[in-house]
């Protein structure tokens, strides 16, 4: 075979193999990953490309990692890749992955924290998150307000019922400080919407007084009667006789009952033997509650007893009350 010949066919061959692979190429590129549902591939910090592409085939969802490394080297992207966790959907294609994994788009958590929560249950919801990094575990409220930057501060009622989203990796303390943030924000503002003549003195306050509000309503449309119940009492230096509070001064002894003697038991946050305000707020309060704090509903009742069905009966003196008490609560405190 003379060179002119052997010379045709090698190019005919290269450039049969060359179409081939770049057959294979493209196909591999923009033919679906292998998943039969939503997977999810974590990228961690400073991990390499190869790790990367070796990681997904081990998952069964790359058949050629070697072309998708390569894609990614020459359009620079493994230099673009943001570590996190990833939701890579059903017919999602490497070409369209390579793109998922250099827009940062990670996959997010959403964490609730529930009105009327106390501290306590605000930070056992966020440890029993796996996807969250725990610096608070194992700390107390003191000690986590100081990593906080608010040392000093209460964290009881600090921080803001919502829910926070985050993606896997996220610290508590950054979660915590976005609710703390948001409270400030929210106090501050309904502060300056007030209404006249309030017995608070300042937004701290008004926050304990929502605490205590969130706590005795069941009832939306109810907020602003309690709220003026206890602005009248708090005006008139009369105790607040709340239970809430009592049941949260009793901490782990409350085992579900308040008894009499439960009652005489000098705690601070006992408003049936201190007048005034608890020291701290009880609870997380919502926005109704503030608000409710912040414009309570004029009248002249001084009493409520719940009904049992999540509502209550309002009263204006002693007597109606005791009616009420007898109709509703007669053992409640036996």
């Amino acid at each position: 075979m003379s060179r002119k010949y052997l010379s045709i066919g090698v190019a005919v061959l290269s450039a049969f193999l060359l179409g081939g692979l770049w057959t294979d190429y493209h196909m591999s590129m923009d033919s679906p990953l292998k998943n039969q549902e939503t997977a999810y591939f974590e990228i961690t910090k400073g991990q390499s490309l190869k790790a990367i592409a070796d990681g997904l085939q081990g998952k069964g969802l790359l058949a050629r990692p070697f072309w998708f490394r390569l894609m990614a080297w020459a359009g620079n992207a493994s230099k673009r890749m943001k570590f996190g966790e990833y939701e890579i959907p059903v017919q999602t294609t490497p070409r369209q992955l390579l793109g998922l994994f250099t827009s940062g788009k990670v996959r997010h958590y959403g964490l609730t924290f529930i009105e009327g929560w106390t501290f306590k249950q605000m930070v056992e919801a966020m440890n029993r998150e796996p996807g969250i990094v725990h610096q608070t575990e194992g700390k107390s409220p003191v000690e986590i307000m100081g990593l906080m930057d608010s040392p000093g501060e209460q964290a009881e009622g600090r921080f803001y019922p919502d829910t926070y989203f985050f993606s896997k990796g996220t610290a508590d303390i950054e979660i915590l400080k976005r609710s703390y943030r948001k409270m400030q924000t929210v106090l501050a503002d309904e502060w300056q919407a007030k209404a006249q003549g309030l017995p608070l003195h300042n937004p701290y306050e008004a926050l304990i007084l929502a605490s205590i509000v969130e706590k005795e309503s069941a009832l939306a449309e109810e907020r602003n009667k309690i709220a003026g119940v206890f602005s009248r009492r708090l005006a008139k230096g009369m105790l607040l006789q709340t239970d809430p509070s009592v049941i949260y001064g009793m901490g782990e002894a409350y085992t579900g009952n308040i008894r009499k003697e439960d009652l005489h038991r000098d705690t601070p946050f006992n408003t049936y033997v201190h007048t005034g305000l608890p020291p701290t707020p009880i609870s997380m309060p919502g926005i109704g509650a503030i608000r409710a704090s912040l414009h309570p509903d004029s009248g002249a009742s001084l009493y409520f007893v719940a009904r049992g069905d999540g509502g209550h009966v309002f009263s204006n003196t002693l007597a109606e009350h005791n009616k009420a008490v007898d109709q509703f609560q007669k053992n409640r405190h036996e």
